[in-house]
């Protein structure tokens, strides 16, 4: 009986070697079955693309922040009581419009005073006048001394001097008159008021009583990488461009759903110094905001794009693969019509095209169709792309 039963038992175990290797037969029977088809011409069918490279204009996007054009504080230039305020909150205000009223009762008197002083000055003046003109006959007549006719005519010159001062205390007393009516220095978008009716003013205080911003245009500042920006400017000069001369470059400004702003503006100026704890360098560009989408301090993009263009490596979006740690690569066919695993950088895109910034030469073939077949160093058999995208690798 014991016997019986090994005996089933060396029988199952045998079956089931057999088994095992009828199994590792097959799947080397398949494998070698697929490279003996790549090798007898039955390799998997991929298209590709040739690289082309195209005349674009270099575009970066960076990340930035709006500023005001133009920022003023408004502030008393004399004391008093506040007794109006004219304007709304958050409006649109014109340079010189009056925005506050400052308490004129004194100043109106002053006004007053220093035309009374300068009235009085002027009939001084022409009573010490009189009495010249007449101290030039009499001493033609010896009834008066040459020494009293000099003396006369020094009391005449300061009676002059008289009305000179009051006229100008007279300019000084309406000027300050006229400043009890608080003006706007600049045309722009005035915020909250800072001070109510009943306060007392005091000029030139160092707190603001509102501010004023322009803010059409409005100020775009980015930092952009200053290896980069050398980067650009060494590949303008290899392709005989001079950066330094050429028309500054457009910017336009992307918000927060990626939507470009219709108006662009234009880079004004770079900094030249580089900041030591960032390793950046400051733009400063102007934009267009006449429908007043954009807000000072508000964060946004900026896409800035030379007016010069320079050759870029182009290939199609179809070529784009992720690696498993997701870094972008393209499968190349080499000359020996292989699949080889390329590592790339791309850069934007344009229409069906993206732009290749390393990985890539112009005219290498890159596989666009069949990537789901194919593993690196696998033999392939090509079907050349006849054509790029009608719209592709258009600059704007």
């Amino acid at each position: 009986m014991k016997k019986t039963v090994q005996n089933r038992n060396v029988t199952r175990a045998g079956v089931l070697c057999c088994a095992l290797l009828l199994t590792l037969a097959s799947a080397c029977k398949r494998d070698g079955g697929q490279d003996a088809a790549a090798r007898a011409g039955f390799a998997p069918e991929v298209e590709v693309y040739r690289v082309t490279e195209q005349m674009l204009k270099p575009q970066v996007e960076l990340p930035g922040r709006t500023a005001a054009y133009r920022v003023a504080e408004v502030r008393p230039q004399v004391s008093g009581i506040l007794q109006k305020r004219l304007f709304t909150e958050g409006s649109e205000v014109r340079e010189g419009q009056v925005l506050y009223q400052i308490d004129p009762a004194l100043f109106q008197a002053a006004v007053k005073s220093a035309e009374a002083r300068l009235a009085q000055a002027q009939a001084q003046e022409y009573s010490t006048r009189q009495k010249a003109e007449r101290y030039r006959t009499l001493v033609k007549t010896r009834a008066v001394s040459a020494q009293d006719q000099v003396e006369m005519e020094a009391t005449w010159k300061e009676a002059q001097a008289s009305v000179a001062a009051a006229r100008a205390a007279l300019e000084t007393a309406r000027i300050n008159l006229n400043y009890t009516k608080v003006k706007a220095p600049i045309s722009g978008r005035i915020g909250k008021s800072k001070v109510t009716e009943g306060a007392l003013m005091t000029a030139q205080q160092a707190e603001a009583m509102a501010v004023i911003q322009q803010i059409d245009p409005l100020y775009v500042d980015v930092n952009a990488p200053a290896n980069e920006l050398l980067a650009l400017r060494a590949k303008l000069e290899s392709s005989g461009v001079n950066a330094a001369a050429s028309a500054p470059a457009s910017v336009q400004v992307l918000m927060a759903d990626g939507a470009p702003l219709e108006q662009q503006g234009t880079m004004e100026f770079s900094d030249i110094t580089v900041d030591q704890g960032t390793g950046t360098v400051s733009i400063r560009a102007t934009v267009p905001n006449r429908e007043r989408k954009l807000l000072p301090g508000m964060f946004i993009r900026a896409r800035l794009t030379s007016p010069q263009e320079m050759p870029t490596i182009m290939a199609p979006l179809a070529a784009l693969t992720r690696s498993q740690r997701g870094e972008p690569m393209a499968y190349v066919v080499d000359e020996q019509s292989r699949a080889q695993i390329r590592l790339i950088q791309t850069g934007r895109t344009e229409g069906q095209m993206m732009v290749i910034t390393s990985g890539l030469k112009a005219g290498e073939r890159v596989i666009v169709q069949g990537l789901q077949k194919i593993r690196p160093e696998v033999q392939v058999r090509v079907v050349d792309k006849a054509a790029a995208p009608a719209d592709a690798g258009k600059a704007e």
